[in-house]
């Protein structure tokens, strides 16, 4: 066989004859050389250069349907027959783009992506509870507890921050049920300073002020500081105190103030007839952080865990049991409270057949510590052999920011640290 119409294969491949039409992987290209003399690896290879760089270059110019053919010469003036190759119903081939990492990342742990759901209205304090947890978040308010659940649960909203407790009126009793009935994660905490105003539209005078509305719990915190106002008054409770405000904006009721922060104030056109109207300045209510999934516990800084549990048979020892799983292991519990979950019916003591009803109480507790931390896991392994229901809510970081009194409840974008509060 003459040297001129031999073609050096790959390694592997062997000699074949020049007219071959290898077939690159996908069937794209066919090439030949027509009487090209190919006498070494080094002249093959160039010949491979020339060849894909002639391919990408007509492809990426083509104006035919997609179809490209076209002649080119080597160097050693062999002729090269470039014909792209369509797919099977003649047209250029569809194939999927491939996935990309922004595809399957999840949500953002912070920033402006990240959709944060909370009750109220603009204006409320959750929202500012929200603003401190996930700064520059999209913050998505909600009518009730519960829509706000179900809004992370149905992927509407990434997070969910709800209040639990106020250092004045205590535990919010409706978020501690819909903890249990959902299975949304404890993530994290904020606290944050309840700063009350007095609230009237433009021109309005104390003195022409015959009723004030917001939440019942705003209404309580102010209520001695209002009386010394002198002020002869109907107070009626409402949804949130930002609502209170939005409603007498709307309606344009000039003999009713609202008990609401100075945020809704600059949000409804509305002006401050007086500030810090609240009793105790150091009205404070903490919030909860609520995802789909948990975090993974920490030991580098301060975490607290919250559990519920609760014993479906009689016994007066269980709770000791429970509370000495902790105190042997100098576990410090920062709260605990019953709540009645449902009525069961028992035998009255002189057996008539008549049934007397009492209730099955779970507990919530939270405890400083990290479920990371080898002594929590032991103390909770403990409590599980003396209860019947064990559940925990979450392990996550407390919140460890200095109370100001009387701090503004002004969103602001800087705020780094998480805070709570009350009245909604």
């Amino acid at each position: 066989m003459a040297a001129a119409s031999l073609v050096k294969a790959p390694i592997g491949q062997g000699l074949r004859p020049a007219g071959h039409n290898p077939r690159r992987r996908g069937g794209v290209v066919r090439s030949s050389l027509q009487g090209a003399a190919v006498g070494s690896r080094a002249e093959w290879l160039t010949n491979c250069a020339v060849l894909s760089s002639k391919v990408a270059a007509l492809v990426s110019h083509s104006t035919t349907n997609g179809h490209v053919a076209a002649a080119a010469a080597a160097p050693n003036g062999a002729t090269l027959d470039l014909v792209h190759v369509n797919g099977a119903n003649g047209g250029a081939r569809n194939l999927p783009s491939p996935l990309r990492i922004a595809d399957l990342s999840p949500a953002p742990m912070h920033g402006s992506e990240l959709r944060v759901a909370y009750q109220g209205v603009p204006g409320a304090y959750s929202e500012k509870a929200a603003g401190k947890a996930y700064q520059g978040c999209d913050a998505i308010p909600c009518d009730q507890f519960d829509v706000a659940f179900q809004a992370v649960e149905n992927w509407v909203a990434d997070r969910a921050v709800l209040p639990v407790e106020n250092s004045l009126g205590g535990s919010i009793h409706r978020n501690y049920d819909l903890l249990l009935r959902h299975r949304l994660h404890i993530v994290g905490e904020v606290q944050l300073p309840v700063h009350h105003c007095l609230l009237a539209l433009p021109g309005v005078r104390k003195e022409d002020i015959t009723r004030i509305i917001s939440h019942p719990q705003a209404l309580a915190q102010c209520e001695h500081t209002i009386t010394r106002m002198g002020l002869n008054v109907v107070r009626e409770a409402f949804d949130d105190t930002a609502r209170a405000a939005e409603y007498i904006a709307t309606n344009g009721l000039r003999d009713t103030a609202a008990v609401a922060s100075s945020r809704a104030a600059e949000l409804y056109g509305m002006e401050v007839l007086a500030d810090g109207v609240h009793d105790d300045s150091g009205n404070v209510t903490r919030f909860v952080m609520l995802a789909r999934e948990p975090i993974v516990p920490r030991m580098d800084r301060p975490f607290k865990t919250s559990i519920v549990f609760a014993h479906d048979k009689e016994g007066t020892s269980m709770l000791f049991k429970v509370l000495s799983a902790f105190a042997f292991r100098d576990i410090n519990l920062t709260k605990i409270e019953s709540r009645p979950h449902r009525p069961i019916r028992l035998a009255d003591d002189a057996s008539s057949g008549t049934a007397a009803k009492t209730f099955e109480y779970v507990f919530y507790a939270d405890f400083q510590g990290s479920l990371a931390d080898p002594r929590v896991q032991n103390a909770l392994a403990e409590v599980q052999e003396f209860t019947s229901f064990l559940r925990v809510l979450g392990s996550y970081p407390m919140d460890m920011t200095p109370m100001t009194a009387g701090s503004s409840s002004t969103i602001t974008s800087s705020d780094s640290s998480p805070a709570p509060s009350s009245g909604r």
